[in-house]
């Protein structure tokens, strides 16, 4: 019997959707993909592609939309209301609808989503109260709008899992560490479960004996040491604040920098609610840095493009940001690495960062062929490393709605 899968991603800059039609342990097929980007840079706009046809592509969004929620609301309107979209003649006929949950702390499966977990994500929220909130806001909203549909969290955190203790400890009181969950989590593992079996079967290697560095950089921005296939070490920690910036993120900065920043960030923002407690410091640190604060725009493929000091500025704090993690990895790896891996909207888009990066490493035996780092990205894995070189280099198109469908198609008790 087959089922229609709904996969809802929501990013911090984007939110996708995509449907699939699968039978138990089969190959999924897709549907239909839609997505807004420019949450964070407006003006917001549609991608929408039917059976892999591209329907429209880059159109201006022509209502206002205000919140992750509102957008959920506005793509499955677009779904729900094509015509030529057969398989999908009312929201009725969606069976499961699986969402990419940020922090999902020590669940290391994809969960049900039912009033007991509900609550232990709501718990949750403290740890990750800019992620977590939005995400509870679409099961809240699904719940509703789709009463006779099976709603699925599937996590960010949870391919970080097996990472190990002495990476994932922070060196503070043990007592106080384990009664608050406070640990590195590491997120975007979605992704980089998607990304490890994709480049693996490129390799022509089990997934068990395959070791990556994997970047998935976007507008939220990690990397991902994979030993022997599993989560070695990550860039984020506790929570998605931790190691890269990414457009409107510090990254990691000296913890007491946000104290001289400015007065009042021990003081909840302005901003928060009842149910959601977000202090100055967080707001600062996840809103209002990254490159955004530097240069005044949160796309990078702006930023790449320009010659201004402001740009170039923001353009060589990223790269030596990935660098500096990309050589701590390699030595963390013993220098046993397959391959190293660009994802994300930026990694797959910008072969300036990709050349930087690679020259920048090439004394670990990394090198970029000039010609293949050129050529639009069309596959799944793509090679644009230099033939002969110690280690390959490529480019792996993402895709978490995929990895998160096919996680709850897999498994007995989601199906």
């Amino acid at each position: 019997m087959s089922k229609i899968i709904l996969s809802i991603n929501a990013g911090s800059s984007s939110v996708k959707i995509s449907i699939y039609n699968v039978e138990k342990d089969q190959s999924l097929k897709e549907l239909a993909e839609t997505q807004i980007d420019g949450l964070t840079s407006p003006p917001q706009k549609l991608k929408y592609t039917r059976a892999g046809k591209t329907i429209c592509k880059d159109k201006e969004v022509d209502k206002k939309i205000s919140s992750q929620k509102d957008t959920v609301e506005y793509l499955l309107d677009e779904l729900v209301n094509d015509a030529e979209l057969k398989e999908l003649s009312n929201k009725e006929d969606i069976d499961i609808a699986c969402h990419r949950v940020v922090h999902g702390g020590s669940y290391n499966t994809p969960k049900l989503i039912t009033k007991e977990t509900y609550h232990h994500l709501e718990a949750l929220t403290e740890l990750a109260p800019l992620h977590n909130g939005p995400a509870l806001e679409i099961v809240r909203f699904c719940v509703s709008f789709l009463p006779s549909t099976r709603n699925i969290a599937v996590f960010d955190s949870q391919f970080h899992q097996t990472i190990p203790e002495h990476i994932s400890t922070y060196p503070i009181s043990p007592a106080v560490a384990k009664k608050n969950s406070l640990r590195k989590y590491g997120f975007h593992g979605i992704s980089y479960s998607f990304i490890t079996r994709s480049v693996a079967g490129f390799l022509g290697k089990n997934v068990g004996e395959t070791n990556l560095i994997v970047l998935h950089l976007g507008s939220g921005a990690s990397a991902c040491a994979i030993r022997d296939g599993k989560s070695w070490d990550t860039s984020m920690g506790l929570t998605p604040l931790a190691g890269l910036p990414g457009a409107t993120r510090s990254g990691s900065v000296d913890p007491s920098l946000v104290f001289h920043y400015a007065a009042n960030v021990g003081k909840l923002s302005p901003s928060s609610t009842d149910s959601l407690h977000i202090s100055r410091a967080e707001e600062i640190l996840n809103k209002e840095a990254g490159w955004k604060s530097l240069t005044g725009t949160a796309n990078f493929g702006e930023i790449a493009a320009s010659d201004e000091p402001k740009m170039k500025l923001a353009f060589d704090i990223f790269v030596d940001r990935i660098c500096g993690f990309l050589g701590s990895y390699y030595v963390s790896l013993g220098g046993k690495v397959d391959a190293l891996v660009f994802a994300g909207g930026i990694g797959e888009k910008s072969e300036k960062l990709r050349s930087r990066v690679t020259e920048q490493a090439g004394c670990l035996g990394f090198e970029i062929d000039a010609k293949l780092n050129g050529k639009n990205i069309e596959d799944v894995v793509q090679n644009v490393g230099k033939k002969g070189a110690r280690h390959q280099t490529l480019v792996c198109q993402t895709d978490e709605q995929f990895e998160m469908a096919s996680s709850c198609a897999v498994d007995d008790g989601l199906f």
